[in-house]
């Protein structure tokens, strides 16, 4: 008898697709080499897959679990939100207060590096909410509005992001080190431009994909955070807020523009948000569920929530246009 079931999780898509334990105390890294073709093909496929009903047992073993597919799990290099490392290549999800809607976005797609590969653990459900949507990349790029789509494979995107002094995730922390001369080196590896300004801080600027073709399945996906790093993102009265701070756009903790520095407007942006919310796709976390996504072919959330909730993460299999 197969240890496992497999089929979609919800009613009218296969993503994610899920595999389902046959019975109990069936340990998930045993079960793994049964169900490795099934799970590649429906990454392939529809971009995810979820395992419930397993045995795991807590974050190292979901580290082995996750390292088990044959690439070393990666450290959170350049991030761009608070996280903790749980255990060597684990960490927590988002730090963000519950209250907050994270948007889709795929992991890093704000860098010319990512994760091929995404793994969430649910060790403890919210008992409302926080759940993590997910939405197709590929379904999304294909849906953009033509005119927008062609300006961002063209053009691609610049970030610009300005650290610390209490507005935005510290340098040191973004880059794991007091010193700046390994920062300027990273930044010089991975085509950065890297400022320090007056009052010691950092500016940097990185010019970065709009969309991407796969490299297995030669599909093209929406792969960028520009509707996260833009200003438009931001609620109308921390906007204001903001710049009456810093008085200047370019001093904003973060923010995006075409990759020739010309100014992306807001309209564009609420357009690319409305066809993210068309494609979302909603599912209940239950605890001990573990999903792996394809990074660049699907993309992924958090909803707000309500009591405890614990969702670690780690990723592999790096993909690198430096």
């Amino acid at each position: 008898m197969s240890a496992f079931t497999v089929r979609p999780l919800l009613e009218g898509t296969s993503l994610p697709m899920l595999f389902e334990a046959s019975g109990s105390s069936i340990l998930l890294s045993d079960a793994l080499p049964e169900m490795r073709p099934e799970i590649d093909k429906h990454l392939r496929t529809g971009g995810g897959v979820m395992f419930r009903g397993f045995d795991l047992d807590g974050a190292d073993a979901f580290r082995a679990f996750a390292g088990d597919f044959g690439h070393p799990l990666l450290t959170y290099e350049f991030g761009s939100t608070p996280r903790s490392q749980v255990t060597k290549g684990v960490y927590t999800s988002t730090e963000y207060p519950p209250h907050q809607h994270i948007p889709l976005h795929n992991e890093q797609a704000y860098t010319r590096d990512w994760p091929m590969k995404i793994w969430f653990y649910c060790m403890q459900a919210a008992p409302e909410g926080g759940e993590t949507p997910i939405a197709d990349s590929r379904a999304i790029f294909n849906d953009v509005p033509e005119a927008i789509r062609q300006a961002f494979v063209d053009k691609g995107l610049m970030y610009v992001r300005n650290y610390g002094n209490g507005l935005d995730v510290p340098w040191q922390q973004v880059f794991g080190t007091e010193d700046k001369a390994e920062v300027e080196a990273y930044c010089a590896k991975h085509g950065i431009t890297c400022d320090w300004k007056d009052d010691g801080e950092l500016r940097t600027r990185q010019v970065c994909q709009g969309a991407a073709r796969h490299p297995v399945t030669g599909e093209w996906v929406w792969f960028n955070q520009a509707h996260l790093f833009h200003v438009s993102n931001l609620e109308p009265e921390v906007r204001e807020s903001l710049l009456d701070i810093v008085e200047d756009e370019e001093e904003l903790p973060r923010n995006v523009l075409y990759g020739d520095g010309s100014p992306i407007d807001d309209a564009t942006l609420e357009t690319v948000r409305d066809v993210l919310k068309q494609h979302t796709v909603i599912f209940p976390w239950q605890s001990g569920d573990v999903v792996m996504l394809d990074n660049m072919l699907t993309a992924h959330a958090r909803t707000p929530f309500k009591g405890p909730r614990k969702v670690i993460v780690a990723m592999a299999e790096a993909h690198g246009q430096h």
